[in-house]
């Protein structure tokens, strides 16, 4: 998959409403979701601070603080050096709210939560989960995670950035 098509794929993902224009409160509501799917209070330290890394990745992607962000500020401000920098974090941060026992990886319900929860359809999730749980173990860890989606981000091949698009779906990150 290409760099454009994989941006757009995101970028389509985190303007929930389809009005062309991620707001923030668009952007902060993923750690909202993922709590609640959860059940995790707000008072949860996990939920403090992957709402604090959504603060400050708004902070970063709201450049010029119109309170949104277009298709064309999204294309040219993404990729590896913005996922390394901004949206690592952030999406640690939710890997951290759906591993719900702690243990430093996703089981499939996890995964299946966590991704259902960022918008991905439930169609393409099963999928996905096989090919980044690459040793059979029943897991995907979190470095895996977010190599695969910073892989997708940067338009490289990703496992599971192709699985979840392979059957049309709207979204990876």
């Amino acid at each position: 998959m290409d760099d454009i098509t994989a941006k757009r794929l995101i970028f389509a993902m985190l303007d929930a409403d389809g009005d062309g224009v991620i707001s923030a409160e668009e952007y902060f509501a993923r750690a909202e979701r993922v709590a609640a799917a959860t059940g995790r209070t707000k008072d949860d330290p996990l939920v403090i601070a992957a709402r604090t890394a959504g603060q400050r990745a708004w902070t970063a992607m709201d450049a010029n603080g119109d309170g949104g962000m277009t298709f064309d500020e999204y294309e040219v401000w993404a990729g590896a050096r913005a996922f390394d920098a901004v949206c690592e974090p952030v999406l640690g941060g939710l890997f951290d709210l759906a591993d719900t026992d702690g243990d430093g990886a996703l089981s499939l319900a996890e995964f299946t939560t966590l991704r259902t929860a960022l918008g991905n359809p439930v169609s393409n999730i099963r999928a996905a989960f096989s090919v980044l749980d690459v040793n059979g173990d029943g897991q995907i860890s979190r470095e895996e995670y977010l190599a695969s989606v910073r892989a997708h981000v940067s338009g490289e091949d990703s496992p599971m950035g192709e699985a979840l698009y392979s059957l049309g779906a709207a979204e990876v990150g």
